[in-house]
């Protein structure tokens, strides 16, 4: 019998899996990475290193204000060691410069109170200017013209009017816009909700290119871009995390640059060789990206990509938070199939796109092809048997349907953390 523990919420579960059935472990190199640095001395050695781009001191120079642009709760981003850090680079060139700090939510909630304490840290909570950005709300939105797509440019009014505008965030690998990170942080994070509906529309979502660790050709990332670029995003900084959530590499300087350095990075690291299996265990990488159904789409494309026709798929995820969006949670649950539900959502045109229609359109295309288990014991099952999926309080209870719908000797492959790998 194989034990493994496997990231779950802010711990781990330990799965058994059976010798007989068990392929092996699908675990991309950024699960054991090592480095001799610290993660400030990494953050550090980026900075001081920027790539393509004057460095931050110099950037602030002269300027009276400027816009940090950083990630909300549903992203761990380890912001308690990064923000401190790039305040003290920018506050010891520029002590009387006005800054405020932008959770970029895309078209999440607001982070609540707590969540920016946990996130941030007491001190940056009760000290800064912190703003969260609201996607619905025109009055606070900016009109830049059309994305290459067509779609209206509509972005954070704070961030454009800013002298200067940074953003911090992470890099790994991610199911249509090939990667986190860099142009992310302006579209979605900063966008207004028509963009963002806009390009994440079910053409661009169903192309063969907006895939796990593509960007070249990719549309989604094209009209990222050139967001990032009309929002004059002059300066990223991005971490690149490891098994435990710690910084194991950062990418500091010029937004297109230092990301695509970071990108190579991340897909040298997170390489894995699929294979084709009955059953397909795999994970979100534990909390936060766990805590809902909605990111734990993400972890089940990694499944996808390695499961057998009609193969099982079985997502541990805690989905504490529930379904993460009424509006993804109602448009599931009501559908007559996932069938019925992908058909209808592909005759959606572009400027038609529905809040969430993305992220409904990918699960229901891994509904169309494959049965998901959801093991949690941390959501209500009515939630995720709605959603056309099953539900098991434990590993071994959703093995056990497994086996019934695919037989004692179904072969098992498990992805230890399906948001960190790119399965080839």
């Amino acid at each position: 019998m194989a034990i493994v523990k496997v990231p779950y919420y802010k711990g781990t579960m330990k799965i058994n899996i059976p010798d007989k059935n068990f392929v092996g472990v699908l675990k991309s190199k950024a699960q054991e990475y090592r480095t001799a640095l610290s993660e400030e001395e990494i953050v550090e050695k980026a900075l001081k290193n920027p790539i393509g781009s004057l460095s931050l001191e110099k950037l602030v120079k002269g300027k009276k204000n400027m816009v940090i642009i950083t990630s909300d709760h549903t992203r761990p981003v380890p912001s308690k060691i990064t923000l401190p850090i790039i305040l003290k680079h920018i506050r010891s060139a520029n002590p009387d410069i006005k800054i405020k700090i932008l959770i970029a939510t895309g078209f999440h909630r607001p982070t609540s109170h707590e969540e920016m304490i946990e996130k941030f840290g007491a001190e940056i909570v009760d000290k800064e200017v912190i703003i969260c950005h609201r996607a619905a709300e025109k009055s606070k939105l900016v009109n830049l013209g059309f994305l290459p797509s067509g779609g209206e440019l509509w972005l954070n009014k704070e961030a454009i009017e800013a002298e200067l505008l940074i953003a911090e965030g992470f890099i790994e690998p991610h199911f249509f816009a090939g990667f986190s990170g860099g142009r992310k942080s302006v579209l979605p994070g900063i966008a207004g909700e028509e963009t963002i509906k806009a390009n994440h529309c079910s053409e661009f979502i169903a192309s063969p290119k907006a895939r796990t660790g593509i960007i070249e050709n990719n549309p989604i990332h094209e009209d990222m871009m050139y967001a990032a670029e009309k929002a004059k995003l002059a300066f990223i900084l991005n971490v690149v995390l490891g098994k435990d959530k710690n910084i194991i590499n950062a990418f500091a300087g010029h937004s297109k640059l230092a990301h695509e350095a970071g990108c190579k990075f991340v897909k040298e690291i997170s390489n894995v060789k699929g294979n084709d299996s009955d059953i397909v265990v795999t994970t979100n990488g534990g909390y936060p990206l766990d805590q809902n159904i909605y990111q734990a789409v993400k972890g089940m494309t990694a499944a996808e990509k390695c499961s057998s026709k009609d193969g099982v798929i079985i997502m541990i995820a805690s989905c504490s938070d529930g379904h993460g969006g009424e509006s993804f949670y109602k448009t599931m649950s009501n559908s007559k199939s996932p069938e019925v539900l992908l058909e209808k959502l592909m005759k959606v045109s572009r400027n038609d796109t529905a809040p969430d229609q993305w992220e409904i359109q990918i699960l229901a295309r891994i509904l169309t092809k494959h049965e998901v288990i959801i093991v949690t014991d941390m959501c209500n099952p009515q939630i995720i048997t709605d959603m056309h999926m099953k539900h098991a309080n434990t590993f071994q209870e959703a093995i056990d349907i497994a086996f019934k719908i695919k037989g004692n000797d179904a072969k098992i492959t498990l992805i230890e953390d399906g948001v960190s790998s790119i399965v080839s």
